[in-house]
């Protein structure tokens, strides 16, 4: 493990022998939809507990717990981590810890987890993130201390984690990055109807078949302690497709005004959806995979974190690549497979015309466009879909990436083992 910090570029790391081993993510329910009063705690135990599965171990085998969320959205969430742990089946003496980078919270759990593995204390960890959108409280600060008369101050805290107050909402930053790139709303369009294609592409060969969990109504138990009863809508028996796609018509989205500025090119159709849903991986030292006779889906090489103005924080993504690349001397041309998360298009686009980045090699199943973006879950799902899109396709190298809100970028270099 080796360690790089530059105030001017960011900061970053290089592991020695880390993978991820394999992971899982439950569908993704639009907002309002058919997860929409299934608790982020809940969805967190669905993927976790599928995903400890899909990896081929035991959860007695997880010596630590990294989750992700951003957004309290119910009353256990002070917990979340820890039941994650306790509801999969992970033994009541492992610790669990929260973590939140924003946009960027899954990446980093996956940071953090190979950092712990890098220090020796763990050999696995389970790295995750959940989200509940739909279940955003309005919430009534200073509540305690009464309020004016008629004035109670009652805030949305969906629409607070989308607007950064000491700059502008996240939709006017990527207005801005089309400015500066001189993007317009036909290139934004056409660029979504891509992630929207490729999606239903993936999605009809059954690429997601194996990523997706069937998730049902159940009840999850812990030895002594209280059950947790999950019961989907009524009439759903099980559920597995990510419930924000459609199919795109470019005519239909240029009818559609902008949103964030006048004469904008960010729309509804052409920005990431609001969803719900989690994805949780495993990842482990090469002695336990070696130990355990596992076959794991990458080698987590290295990641890097940096920062830059807020107003213009869909370029996050730059910094981080161009760092990574650095630090382990590669080219944007020695790189397979590019994932950058799709907050917005002008956004995505910016990242891939400062980067020089093919698009025929970036976001290939299509991305958060298409499919939703549950803020902390993003990052785990990025890693996964790029792990096993690099084996299906005999890449060396990925990268995945994101912007994060407030004007911070993170990126992960994976490798592929399995050639």
């Amino acid at each position: 493990m080796k360690g790089f910090h530059d105030k001017q570029k960011g900061f970053g790391i290089t592991y020695d022998d880390i993978y991820l081993v394999n992971g899982a993510r439950t569908p993704f329910g639009k907002l309002c939809g058919s997860l929409a009063n299934i608790s982020p705690t809940d969805l967190g135990i669905y993927a976790t507990r599928a995903a400890i599965a899909n990896s081929g171990i035991a959860p007695e085998h997880i010596d630590q717990l990294l989750y992700a969320n951003i957004g309290q959205s119910s009353a256990d969430s002070y917990f979340l981590p820890r039941h994650i742990g306790l509801y999969s089946g992970i033994p009541i003496g492992v610790p669990a810890l929260l973590l939140q980078r924003i946009c960027g919270s899954g990446f980093e759990t996956i940071i953090a987890g190979a950092e712990q593995i890098s220090l020796g204390k763990a050999k696995t960890t389970l790295c995750g993130g959940t989200e509940n959108m739909s279940l955003s409280p309005t919430s009534a600060f200073g509540n305690r201390m009464g309020y004016v008369l008629g004035k109670p101050g009652f805030v949305d805290m969906l629409w607070e984690a989308l607007n950064d107050t000491a700059a502008v909402p996240m939709g006017c930053t990527a207005e801005n990055v089309a400015q500066k790139y001189s993007i317009s709303k036909q290139e934004a369009d056409r660029f979504a109807k891509q992630s929207i294609d490729r999606y239903l592409s993936a999605k009809d060969r059954g690429f997601f078949d194996e990523e997706i969990i069937k998730m049902n109504s159940v009840v999850f138990e812990a030895q002594g302690l209280n059950p947790r009863k999950v019961s989907l809508p009524r009439k759903i028996v099980d559920f597995n497709i990510d419930e924000n796609v459609r199919p795109a018509d470019l005519d239909s989205m240029a009818k559609l005004p902008s949103v964030f500025a006048r004469d904008g090119v960010q729309t509804a159709a052409n920005s990431s959806g609001i969803v719900d849903g989690a994805a949780s991986v495993v990842v482990a030292a090469k002695d336990f995979v070696n130990a355990h006779h596992l076959k794991p889906l990458s080698k987590i090489v290295s990641s890097t974190t940096s920062a830059l103005d807020p107003r213009v924080m869909g370029l996050g993504p730059v910094p981080s690549i161009l760092l990574l690349l650095e630090l382990n001397g590669l080219s944007i041309a020695d790189i397979g497979l590019f994932e950058i998360n799709e907050a917005f298009a002008a956004q995505a686009l910016g990242c891939i015309k400062e980067l020089g980045i093919d698009q025929s090699i970036c976001n290939v199943n299509g991305g958060a466009i298409a499919l939703g973006h549950p803020l902390a879950a993003s990052g785990t799902r990025i890693a996964l879909t790029l792990s096993r899109e690099m084996n299906a396709r005999g890449i060396k190298y990925g990268i995945a990436s994101a912007c994060i809100g407030g004007g911070q970028g993170t990126a992960i270099l994976f490798e592929n083992v399995n050639i």
